[in-house]
């Protein structure tokens, strides 16, 4: 009797501004085992040996051969040199990241942008399946961009394109985070970071709501806490989630107007907010972009949710491992 074939599994990695999310992916994308690290106070040692050890925990969990790696990081590309070059909200530059973890792990390894990873996952099997024009945000620390054109992700001449929470919606808005260097952003104004700046700002000027007695209570202000207060009807929570929808939509509505998609979808922590962040979104790109794209695109929560891009980074280093063989 022939004896069973071991699983085989791909470890994807999405690495944020503030956690790690690695995750032990077979090829029909289910997750057999997942390991979250913290992100926050490294330096660029220290996020490489958090990297290793959770793709060392990972394929430790898992009963079957781990046969590659793929890692979706928020840093700008440079194909000629095979660098990652930037990391606008972690302490990332100048490194080649795919020769490093290669060489610390064993093992052939992908890397692309995080939101390009989320992209793919939510195209090939997600909120866009079957879509061939497709926009992804992704809504956590910062904004990420990716973009799927004629079916494939789009990154490019050199690697650095689709930054596309780098868009700036307003002139001479607020400076925007980390290491880049302009202002009003829409990641200045629509992401999770502004999500907490925003109630911050709100919550003083109303405390006598369930988010300002959360506070008083010692609750850490966070964009989970708002989010949860939000879903039991707290209106400061409502009314901010509504705000950062709405300059969401002020972005979305360039972003259809350029690339006509047939879906945008939306991803990353905020996501949680659902239709309280999704719904005011949908109105203000609707009242913005030009017809008939804006009639045309379907604006939609992430499928897969936060693992967004730790599938996706698993699914690209399977088709990696594919095409090299």
């Amino acid at each position: 009797m022939a004896s069973p074939v071991p699983a085989r599994f791909a470890i994807g990695v999405d690495l944020g501004g503030t956690k790690l999310l690695a995750g032990a992916v077979g090829p029909d994308l289910s997750v057999h085992h997942r390991a979250r690290r913290p992100a926050l106070g490294l330096d660029q040692a220290g996020l490489v040996e958090m990297c290793v050890q959770a793709v060392q925990e990972a394929s430790a969990a898992v009963d079957g051969e781990v046969t590659c790696v793929g890692f979706g990081i928020p840093c700008t590309f440079d194909r000629r040199t095979g660098l990652a070059v930037m990391a606008v909200n972690l302490p990332l530059a100048d490194i080649p990241f795919r020769d490093v973890m290669a060489e610390r792990l064993g093992l052939p390894v992908v890397v692309d942008n995080d939101a390009n990873c989320a992209a793919l996952a939510e195209a090939r099997a997600g909120a866009g399946r079957g879509a061939s024009e497709l926009v992804m945000l992704t809504l956590g620390t910062g904004i990420g961009g990716g973009l799927i054109l004629g079916g494939e992700i789009y990154r490019g001449a050199i690697g650095a394109g689709a930054e596309l929470g780098h868009v700036v919606v307003d002139m001479d808005g607020p400076p925007c985070q980390g290491n880049c260097p302009n202002r009003g952003c829409l990641e200045a104004v629509a992401s999770g970071t502004a999500l907490v700046r925003e109630a911050s700002l709100a919550v003083a000027a109303r405390p006598a709501t369930l988010l300002g007695r959360a506070l008083e209570d010692g609750r850490p202000l966070t964009g989970p806490l708002i989010t949860e207060l939000a879903h039991d009807g707290d209106e400061v929570a409502r009314d901010v989630l509504a705000l950062i929808g709405r300059r969401l939509g002020v972005g979305l509505a360039s972003l259809v107007n350029i690339f006509n998609p047939e879906v945008a979808v939306i991803g990353g922590g905020v996501i949680a907010a659902g239709e309280m962040l999704l719904a005011p979104a949908r109105a203000e790109m609707r009242a913005r972009a030009l017809a008939p794209g804006r009639d045309f695109v379907r604006v939609e929560a992430a499928a897969f949710g936060q693992e967004s891009g730790m599938i996706g980074a698993a699914l690209l280093a399977h088709e990696g491992l594919e095409g090299r063989g």
